[in-house]
């Protein structure tokens, strides 16, 4: 026991000066000293992130051929495109904590790694294509502008340039809403039915209750996160209610009431029961977003061995090279 000692003393030493530079607001980058509890925090958020972003390309991806004219098909295929490549940057910032990427896909494909709840619902209409890029695409500007002052660097600097690109995608949506609400009488009847399909799961992509967030207050402390989750739902709704009345469109809550003293849209509640079952993956699609991913890897093995034999192939001149 008395071996141990010193390295206690140590690591307390350590801790206490990682703890001093949080508070000062520095960043933390890669090759500093961090706590193994914060390393893994990162993981954990920066890998469901991205897996968030992978599978966020399959209910687009789905009515890429089914858009109503080709402008449409294009600005689809790029948001889908963007898409992947948000996963790129955030599985390679998460690699910068000294894990595999290959490790990271595993764990989704096995079903040990959650992504994002709001993708296990169904895409019945074009509108649904609009709604996303407003709702789903806005609520997550809402909590990556604020990631984007995250204390681990590799994970901040990712969110400047994804910001940007999914600002582009809630404009996106946007304008796709506006103009179905503005066309005719079942173009406008089909941008409500998205509205009332996608409102409430909106909200409960932004994470559970503060009350029954068990990591947040760690995050905050560390400042990863620098909102909870209910502050960013209330910037979320905040923002989105005028939106809705602008382009008249209801949103699905007769409980919504803005409140003079506070400033804040109220809102009604949230069946966090049906957030729970989406988790644990008995949402509407869990079991079908997860198969297509596992058959794309599984598809995709050829692309992954040519790489490998490429690479294996150009190594050694590569090394004489250097030499």
């Amino acid at each position: 026991m008395q071996q141990d000692a010193p390295k206690a003393v140590d690591d307390a030493a350590l801790n206490a000066r990682f703890e001093a530079r949080i508070e000062a607001g520095e960043t933390i980058e890669p090759k500093d000293w961090m706590p193994e509890r914060y390393r893994t925090q990162l993981i954990r958020m920066m890998s469901q992130h991205a897996h968030s972003e992978i599978v966020g390309m399959l209910p687009e991806g789905n009515w890429i051929t089914r858009a109503p004219s080709l402008k449409r098909k294009m600005s689809l295929i790029a948001k889908v495109q963007d898409e992947a490549g948000h996963g790129l940057y955030i599985y390679c910032g998460t690699e910068t904590l000294g894990v595999d990427r290959a490790e990271l896909v595993d764990q989704l494909l096995t079903g040990k790694a959650k992504y994002s709840s709001i993708f296990n619902y169904p895409t019945l209409s074009w509108a649904d294509m609009g709604v996303i890029g407003w709702f789903v695409d806005g609520a997550a500007i809402v909590n990556q502008t604020v990631l984007a002052k995250a204390s681990y660097g590799p994970y901040a600097r990712a969110m400047i340039r994804i910001c940007k690109e999914e600002n582009f995608h809630k404009k996106q949506g946007y304008e796709i809403m506006a103009t179905l609400a503005n066309g005719t009488p079942a173009q406008k009847a089909m941008a409500q039915d998205a509205v009332n399909r996608w409102w409430w799961p909106s909200l409960m992509m932004l994470g559970p209750s503060d009350a029954n967030s068990p990591n947040t207050a760690e995050l905050i402390k560390w400042r990863v996160k620098r909102k909870t989750n209910d502050e960013l739902r209330q910037r979320f709704i905040d923002l989105t209610v005028p939106q809705a009345q602008a382009v008249d469109l209801t949103l699905p809550d007769p409980d919504l009431k803005y409140n003079e003293e506070t400033g804040h849209w109220e809102h009604g509640p949230i069946d966090w029961d049906e957030f729970w079952a989406v988790v644990k993956g008995n949402g509407p699609c869990n079991r079908e977003r997860l198969q297509a991913r596992r058959d794309a890897h599984e598809k995709g093995a050829w692309v992954r061995e040519a790489a490998a034999a490429y690479a294996a192939k150009h190594q050694p001149a590569s090394a004489s090279n250097a030499a």
